[in-house]
Parts: structure tokens; C-alpha cells; sequence
């Protein structure tokens, strides 16, 4: 009874540490205010009865000593737990995280004065009260007090309180007040974390004095990364991770290379001297014929665990352009967790792959794609389980201080928008490092989620080795100059300890460098090699060799009812219904395919043949305009039901997936899922054409030139939406010529297809070479308006027959050879513009002079079609190129060298379109109407010069 009657008085003694205090607060606002609080909390505070008196008695206090007595204010138990509650919140902006800084230990929000405490306040109270889970030996407030701040305050520092859920909050506050995250260290394992920073630091400092003045951005000053990134790795192999995928910027990269990926030294010695354009041959390693500087450079490492899993490390080839790769990786990690050799959608297990991405401080919060990898990570289409993100934080970026770089305290503050965990730690202490690795691969894998060590160092030189720092930052580098480094730290603390004696770690130093310098003196002499002398390889050279894609009728047939099925009872938009049904008759004798039709039709008989599919973009299910329809919506239920991934011939999975609002990182996504898994045909669309704009360093360093630097085969295929419509100078150009000024050594390639049947055929294409040495990238300036025109529509016989044309004649134009005089060459949307304005003057002899020939593959030009069809007229005059786009955009300065070659010294070479611009179209309807009319006539008219008028009145009459 007694117990009872204590608890219906103060009902209190039930709750605990934050939870009371967050109680209190609310029975506070109650008391003035009722609807100010939840209904539920409302019901709770109405059985305890009328407004309780904040008094605790001793019992109550945990037999706390005589100066607490019975008459204590509730609110001293509340401003305790305040005090705790910020030294959890707060602890990092006291901890000893910054190498180069003293600790400050006294800040204002971790001292008890602060609010109205005292040590005797803090002894009195008992640490159950105001810390649930304090361990045993912790008795009072005030032991609480001095445990907590020295976990918050170490070099170890945490952020975890804009992490919503309540249960990982939890989680992560238990493995860190309770010590879990550090694991103890036998003797072995530090000595061999010892072995491990004298590596690092060895090969730093020989590559120093050998290669003098030679870029190599050095580790040194976050030499932790190495055993952190060891760590991360040991763990996964304990799990059983098939795939451990690192992506990385240039900073500490060859240290990475030699010692987590175990690049031969002599290897990367090699690269230095310049013997070779060459790697050493070693397993992994995959060679370009232009290849790359030895700090942008791949490598993989196969490790043999004891639970008979092989694990594949990798670290991905990367530019200069630091976090671009992030979205790379994360691909990678995607196409290693799926299995798409059934039908229906990808079976994901992220316990086969791990993501880790290695972050500068200055590119984490000052690059874009980093937001956009990070918003990537809860998506369905793109999440990989958590990417562990370490931060190699050396304090500035280049030249530029923290203070001018970013808005926010900590580099990692990005971080806290996606609620991802984050702990700072002072990369001078190994052992907390190791403790910070753990803690996050932990996280991982209980909740599959990102997690982020800001590893806190400095950059001991400049931002390469012939940089002088201390013209920018003379204070900071008069500290690094003297400060000692984290193996000579860690040295002295082992010997302090009695682990290991001066003797044994000089000897480790002395072990290193002896073996690098045997790897050294085994490097062959220096030759130089000279690029032009690298030829590209021969199937490279040779293009996509031609291949039959047509597809028997009957099973077109067959798969296009498969198509337009549904589960009955499933309720579509009747809109959409009946543009449904009416594809019904598309393959009949008199029906005609339309692009969207060809498409689905294309993607079915790909799968049949057992190629899995993967398509995004930001309305793919849908299409922008549309046109696809390739994942139905029931409009009562909103359930979702796609026919390709119920389709009975299938062999191989099928996936769509509406994309963020981003194009870099889902660019480089999609691509990163192309390479690491090259027998999937991978399709990433652009609402518009523009869009790739925002994605442009992909293409330039990834994409377009990958294979070329790093041996690195892709067969992406980009959809760009174009076309000239009069909508303004956004999406009316996907910038044709950026992708041609990329073009060279059979790269990619570049297509405007003017049919329905050729777009089958291209994608037909170019599933049959994915896996092959053949294969390459395909760019396809794809329809807008053209997607239902009546032109563009394709018989089922050009589906059921044949393949993909470079080149395509224009019927009924230049039938007598002897007549021609002009050869009009175009491409995409202003081929059917030409097209139409023929098929309506067809009886007008002013066109028995044209010929028009639609370039359906811009690159690589198919230069001997187009010449055999000069040499069919011997009479002809002229070759225009005609294109809407300005002069100074499309295909105009690419293609028009090769005109010139073909036309010889006898024919003219001319080009009809709208003038040079700086904006790729113009805003107003009318007059984009009336240019295009005029190019239009332009093209049409032969002999411009000295019966241009007569000839354009005949034409329009006609």
C-alpha cells in the first residue's frame, strides 16, 4: 500500500534521465496551458489529478546524504538532467578532436554553474535518477557528471540528436556511454596498428626524397585513414561482404593504393619513374591507351575469408574531380546487392556489398553531388543499406581556410540535414579511430543506414609537394612543422605502456624503408613513351560491327499482347486505357508502330533473350510526355503494376524507377551500375535534353573518356530529349555538340534516329554488345514532338526485319541520279520537318534537284555510306548540311570538316539554319515558327543565288 500511495503522489519516480525531463516540461505547459500539449499526454495528466508539488523525498533521492533533504525542488533534478542532456548535445564543442588545437574542456554549457548547480547539488542526487542506464559503479550525480563529460569530451566527440528515430538514438548512446565501441586491443593488434602507421608514414616519406618534386598528394597528417579504412574492411570480410567499394579523391590515394588495396609498391614506384604507360600487370588492373596519373587510378584486392567468402575490395578510378565519384561507387554497391537473373524486379541484398566514400572537408559541404549522393541513400531505386563516409579532414581546402569554404562549424554538418550520425575524432589517436570505425560499421549493419567519421588531421605539406603552404597559413604550419607525427605519438604511448621498446619500433622503420628501396631498385630504367605512339585497340577502332535485330512478327505479336494485360479488376485511368488499347493494332497489317510502342517492344524481346534492363530518370515510369506507360496506376486503390515485370517470356529482371530531382548523381549512379554490372542494359533518361547539362563532368570524365584512361567499359545508354518547338531556349536543345566535341576514338556513340523501327533496332543494338569488347556508351537525341507523328511511326515489317541504318534515303527524292544537284544532309526532328515539306510538293520538279539523306548516327560519322551515295550523282553541286539549331550548336562544326573531304574540289559545301546565337533558342513562338519555314523552303530550293525568289513562289504554289 505504501508503494502505491508514493506513486499516485508523485507519479514521477517512473521516469528517467531525458524522458523526465521531457515530461516535466510538458506537465508544465499543461498546467498553463491544456491544448498546448499531445491528447495523449492530456490523458495522462488528467488521472494523476490537480497540479503536484515538485518535492522528492529521500527514499526517492536514492539515500542521498543529509544536506539533500525532502523539501528539494523537483527543479534541481530537472536542471541536472538539462546539464546531462546538453554534455550529450554539446561534448563535441569541448572535445579534444582538433590535433592542432588544446582542448576546451571549460565550455559554459558543461559546467554545472551554468545552471544554478553545485557539487554538493550533483553529489546529493542518486545517478539513477537522472541516468538510467549509469553503470554500477557510478553512485551519485556528480559521478555522472564526470563520466559523461569525459565520454562527450575525449577525442572521440558525437552528433547524434537530429537522428529522429528514438531507437537509434538509443542505440548509439548505450555503445557510447557504456564504452561498447571500444573494443580492447591485445598487444599484437597494437603493435601491428603501429606496424601499419610506420607503413603509411615510410612510404610517404620515401616517395619524398626520391621523386622530389613530384605531385603524390600525401596522407601524412591523417595518416589513420589507412588503418581506419583496414578496419572497415576486416570487418566486412568477418561478415561475409562479397564487395567492399571505395571511392576517393586524389588525398592520400597511393597510400590507400599500397596498403588497403595492396598495389604492389614497385608498382606505383614504376608510375613515378615514367617507365611504362602501364600498370605491372597485376590481377584487377585494367589499362587504357591513354591512361591516367597514378593518383586517379583504381585498383581491386581479393581477400579470402575464413567463412569461405572471397571479398573483393575495389577502389574506383577518379578524376580530379573529387566527389564526383561518390554517386559512382554507390552505383557499383547497387549492382553488387541485386540479382537480376530472374524476372520481375531485382532481388537487393545489401549484406553483399559495402560503400565507403572518403570525403575532403572542403569538397564535402562545398560540392553539390554530395547532397545529392546523400539524398540518393533512402531512395528504393538507389539506397545500398549505408555508406560508411569518412571525412579526411586536414582543415583547409587548397589554400582556403575552413572559415572561407563554409557556412557551418564542422565539415560534416551536410551530414545532419539527412539525419545521418556523425562522430569527430582526433586523428593523432589511433585507438579512438579504430573505436570510431567500429562504431559506424556497427551502425551499418544493425540499421542500414550512412554513417560519417570526420576524421580530424592536418596536411603536413602543401596541397602537392612543390605547394608552399605557409604563404597562406603561417601560423597553422609553424604547429604542423613541430608537431609530432601520429606514428611517433603512437610509438611513444606503446612504449610507455610496455608494449614495445624504441629499439623494436626503429626497427620497424628501418624494415620499411629497406624493402622499399629493394621494390625501387627492381624498377625498370626510365623510358619515355609517348602517347601518339599508343594505338587504339583494334576492336575499338572496327565500331560496332552490324548486326541483325529484327524479331520474328509472331513473337512481336505474342509479347505486345503480353503487354497490354492486366490483372482483372485492376482499374486504369480510362484516358489511358483507351491509348492502351488502341497500341492493340499496332503489328496488324495496317498499323503503324509508334516510338513508345517500339520501345516497350524493344526492352520485351531484350529480356526474352535474357539481358536484364534498368531504366531511370525523373518520370521514366511515365515518361515525360507522357508516352510510355510502362508502370500503371490503379486509379482506386493506387496500387502500382508494370506488365514488364510480369512478363512471361521474360529471362532476366526488369527495373524502373522515378529519380530524384538530380542529374550529376544519378548520371554517375547509373553509370558506376553500367560498369560493375555490364551485362545489364542501363538506360538513364533527361526530362530534357538541357538536363544533362548539370550532369556535364560525368560525361567528360567518366562516361566519354573512362575507357580511354582506365581500361573502364561502359554501355550507359542517355536518353536526351530534343527538338526545336518554339518553347523557349530551355528544353528545346540537349546540346548535340557537346557531345560531339567529346567524340574521338570510337568513344561513344551519338544518334538521332528519325523511325520508331530505328530506335528499336539501335537498342537492340546495343543490348547485343553489352559484355563484349564492342561495347560503348550510346547518346540518342531522342523525340519530343515526334514521339506520335504519323512520320515517325514505323510498318511491323521494319520491326520484324533488318537492323539499325547510319543512314537513311529519303523516298521518292533524287530517283533520276543525272538530275541532282543538290545533297541535303540532316539529322532527328528537321528531317521530318524536310520530310513533310517534301511528301507535299512531291510533284514539283524543283525537287528532282534534291536529294535529302538523314545522318541517323552522327558518330561515328558513317562517312563511306555518305560517300557512296556523293558518287551515285554525277552532276551534283552542292552538299548542305541543314539543322535547326544556331550555327555555332548541333552538328554544323563537327560534321562539316568531313563535308568538305567528301565534297572534293569540285561540289560547294554550305550550311542552312538559323545564325550563330548564344541562347540555344528563341522565345517566341512565331518567329521560331517562321525561321524554321524559311530553312524549310532554303533547303528545298536549288540555284539560291540567281532564281531564289522564282523558285521559292513555285514551290509554295505547288
Amino acid at each position: 500500500m505504501a508503494t502505491e500511495q508514493t506513486n499516485k503522489t508523485n507519479p514521477w519516480t517512473k521516469f528517467h534521465g531525458p524522458n523526465l525531463g521531457y515530461v516535466v516540461e510538458q506537465y508544465d505547459r499543461y498546467i498553463n496551458n491544456e491544448e498546448s500539449v499531445d491528447p495523449e499526454l492530456i490523458e495522462l495528466f488528467v488521472q494523476w489529478g490537480p497540479p503536484l508539488d515538485f518535492k522528492i523525498s529521500k527514499k526517492e533521492a536514492g539515500q542521498a546524504p543529509p544536506s539533500f533533504n525532502n523539501t528539494t525542488n523537483m527543479e534541481i533534478i530537472l536542471k541536472m538532467v538539462k546539464l546531462f542532456e546538453d554534455i550529450r548535445r554539446h561534448g563535441h564543442l569541448a572535445a579534444s578532436i582538433n590535433p592542432l588545437a588544446e582542448q576546451k574542456n571549460n565550455h559554459p554549457l558543461l559546467q554545472p554553474e551554468k545552471y544554478g548547480l553545485t557539487e554538493t547539488d550533483l553529489k546529493a542526487v542518486s545517478a539513477k535518477l537522472v541516468w538510467e542506464n549509469a553503470p554500477k559503479e557510478i553512485q551519485t550525480a556528480w559521478d555522472a557528471f564526470n563520466q559523461l563529460k569525459a565520454v562527450y569530451t575525449s577525442s572521440l566527440a558525437y552528433e547524434f540528436e537530429h537522428v529522429h528515430s528514438s531507437e537509434e538514438r538509443a542505440w548509439l548512446q548505450q555503445m557510447v556511454e557504456t564504452g561498447s565501441l571500444h573494443r580492447s586491443l591485445s598487444k599484437e593488434k597494437r603493435a601491428n596498428l603501429l606496424q601499419r602507421l610506420t607503413e603509411v608514414e615510410g612510404f610517404e616519406q620515401f616517395l619524398h626524397r626520391t621523386f622530389v618534386g613530384q605531385k603524390r598528394f600525401s596522407i601524412e597528417g591523417v595518416d589513420m585513414l589507412v588503418p581506419v579504412l583496414d578496419e572497415i574492411v576486416n570487418e566486412s570480410v568477418i561478415l561475409g561482404v562479397h564487395n567492399v567499394l571505395i571511392g576517393m579523391a586524389h588525398r592520400g590515394r597511393l597510400s590507400v593504393l599500397a596498403h588497403t588495396l595492396e598495389k604492389p609498391y614497385r608498382s606505383i614506384l614504376t608510375e613515378f619513374q615514367h617507365s611504362t604507360t602501364k600498370k605491372a600487370g597485376q590481377p584487377g588492373d585494367k589499362v587504357g591507351w591513354t591512361g591516367d596519373v597514378k593518383y586517379h587510378l583504381g585498383h581491386n584486392r581479393f581477400i579470402e575469408g575464413t567463412n569461405g567468402v572471397r571479398t573483393r575490395v575495389t577502389l574506383a578510378n577518379n578524376p580530379s574531380h573529387l566527389e564526383v565519384v561518390d554517386p559512382v561507387v554507390e552505383g557499383f554497391a547497387r549492382a553488387a546487392q541485386d540479382d537480376r537473373s530472374k524476372p520481375g524486379s531485382p532481388k537487393q541484398d545489401i549484406s553483399k556489398a559495402l560503400s565507403v566514400l572518403v570525403h575532403g572537408d572542403a569538397a564535402f559541404p562545398g560540392q553539390g553531388i554530395v547532397a545529392e549522393t546523400l539524398n540518393l541513400a533512402g531512395l528504393k531505386g538507389y539506397h545500398t543499406g549505408g555508406t560508411l563516409h569518412i571525412i579526411a579532414n586536414n582543415l583547409v581546402g587548397f589554400t582556403t581556410d575552413s572559415s572561407d569554404s563554409r557556412s557551418t562549424r564542422y565539415a560534416s554538418d551536410l551530414a545532419k540535414g539527412f539525419e545521418v550520425p556523425i562522430v569527430h575524432v582526433n586523428a593523432d589517436d589511433p585507438e579512438a579511430c579504430l573505436a570510431a570505425a567500429y562504431l559506424a560499421h556497427q551502425y551499418r549493419v544493425r540499421f542500414q543506414k550512412d554513417f560519417v567519421i570526420d576524421l580530424v588531421g592536418y596536411r603536413r605539406f602543401g596541397h602537392n609537394e612543390m605547394d608552399d603552404p605557409t604563404m597562406t597559413q603561417p601560423h597553422v604550419y609553424k604547429k604542423i612543422t613541430n608537431h609530432p607525427t601520429v606514428r611517433a605519438l603512437y610509438a611513444n604511448q606503446l612504449q610507455t605502456k610496455g608494449i614495445l621498446t624504441q629499439e623494436e619500433a626503429e626497427q620497424m622503420k628501418q624494415n620499411v624503408q629497406e624493402i622499399l628501396q629493394t621494390e625501387y631498385n627492381n624498377v625498370p630504367e626510365k623510358k619515355e613513351t609517348l602517347s601518339g605512339d599508343i594505338p587504339v585497340p583494334e576492336v575499338i577502332a572496327n565500331g560496332i560491327p552490324s548486326i541483325e535485330t529484327g524479331v520474328p512478327l509472331d513473337t512481336l505479336r505474342e509479347l505486345n499482347t503480353e503487354l497490354l494485360s492486366w490483372p482483372e479488376g485492376f482499374t486504369i485511368y480510362p484516358k489511358l486505357k483507351r491509348i492502351l488499347e488502341r497500341r492493340k493494332g499496332a503489328l496488324e497489317e495496317q498499323g503503324k508502330v509508334e516510338w513508345a510502342v517500339a520501345e516497350a517492344l524493344a526492352f520485351a524481346t531484350i529480356l526474352q533473350e535474357g539481358t536484364p534492363i534498368r531504366l531511370t530518370g525523373q518520370d521514366s515510369e511515365r515518361g515525360t510526355f507522357a508516352q510510355r506507360h510502362i508502370v500503371l496506376h490503379d486509379t482506386e486503390t493506387n496500387e502500382t503494376f508494370s506488365t514488364m515485370q510480369q512478363l512471361p517470356q521474360a529471362r532476366a529482371s526488369f527495373t524502373v524507377h522515378n529519380s530524384p530531382l538530380s542529374e550529376a548523381a544519378v548520371v554517375g549512379f547509373e553509370y558506376g551500375y553500367n560498369v560493375f554490372a555490364p551485362e545489364t542494359l542501363v538506360i538513364w533518361e533527361a526530362q530534357y535534353g538541357d538536363f544533362a547539362n548539370t550532369a556535364q563532368t560525368l560525361f567528360d570524365q567518366f562516361i566519354s573518356a573512362s575507357r580511354a584512361k582506365w581500361g573502364q567499359k561502359s554501355g550507359l545508354v542517355i536518353l536526351l530529349p530534343h527538338g526545336y518547338e518554339g518553347q523557349g531556349p530551355e528544353h528545346s536543345s540537349a546540346r548535340p555538340e557537346r557531345f560531339l566535341q567529346l567524340a574521338a576514338e570510337n568513344n561513344w556513340t551519338v544518334a538521332n534516329v528519325t523511325s520508331a523501327a530505328q530506335y528499336f533496332h539501335i537498342l537492340r543494338r546495343q543490348a547485343s554488345v553489352l559484355g563484349t569488347d564492342s561495347v560503348r556508351p550510346l547518346v540518342i537525341m531522342a523525340p519530343k514532338s515526334l514521339l506520335r507523328h504519323a512520320m515517325v511511326a514505323s510498318p511491323s515489317s521494319d520491326l520484324s526485319k533488318g537492323r539499325f541504318q547510319t543512314v537513311l534515303e529519303q523516298p521518292n527524292l533524287g530517283q533520276d541520279p543525272n538530275k541532282v544537284k543538290r545533297l541535303v544532309l540532316t539529322t532527328g526532328k528537321m528531317a521530318i520537318d524536310l520530310a513533310m515539306e517534301a511528301e507535299a510538293h512531291k510533284e514539283n520538279e524543283i525537287l528532282d534537284a534534291v536529294h535529302i539523306i538523314r545522318i541517323e548516327q552522327l558518330y561515328p560519322f558513317p562517312k563511306e555510306k555518305v560517300a557512296t551515295i556523293v558518287k551515285r550523282y554525277p552532276n551534283l553541286e552542292e552538299i548542305v548540311w541543314v539543322q535547326e539549331e544556331p550555327k555555332n550548336m548541333g552538328s554544323w562544326h563537327y560534321i562539316a570538316p568531313t563535308l568538305f573531304e567528301l565534297a572534293g574540289k569540285h561540289i560547294a559545301v554550305d550550311y542552312i539554319g538559323r545564325p550563330e546565337r548564344s541562347s540555344p533558342s528563341g522565345g517566341d513562338p512565331a518567329i521560331h515558327k517562321k525561321e524554321q519555314e524559311q530553312i524549310v523552303k532554303q533547303a528545298l530550293i536549288t540555284d539560291r543565288l540567281s532564281n531564289y525568289e522564282n523558285q521559292e513562289q513555285a514551290l509554295v504554289k505547288n
